[in-house]
């Protein structure tokens, strides 16, 4: 019953940071933000979610997998945002500045 409860508070921030990675997409102005926000956030709501899994599931061979599962999101999905982002920037994708005030 406690188990149960653990697993759905971790699902529920879970779904929070897949949410706050889904507005970074949509309010960020440029590809870097969005791509930091995207990599830190849906790691996090992943991980999270990935964890409420192996707690509902309990000591048998299906946790055993979530966890190398969350384990290689968790090596992978930095590594990748920073390849992605340092293939961005070398093919002359310019970060965004915000524009001087005329005051």
């Amino acid at each position: 019953m406690i188990l149960d409860a653990l697993a759905v508070v971790l699902l529920g921030a879970g779904l929070f940071f897949h949410g706050v990675a889904a507005l970074g997409v949509l309010r960020m102005p440029d590809f870097y933000t969005r791509l930091h926000a995207v990599s830190k956030a849906e790691t996090l709501g992943v991980l999270l979610t990935l964890a409420a899994v192996a707690l509902w599931a309990g000591p048998s061979l299906t946790a055993v997998k979530v966890v190398f599962v969350a384990l290689f999101i968790f090596l992978a999905n930095p590594t990748s945002a920073h390849a992605i982002g340092r293939a961005a920037f070398r093919t002359g994708q310019v970060p965004w500045r915000r524009e001087p005030s005329r005051d």
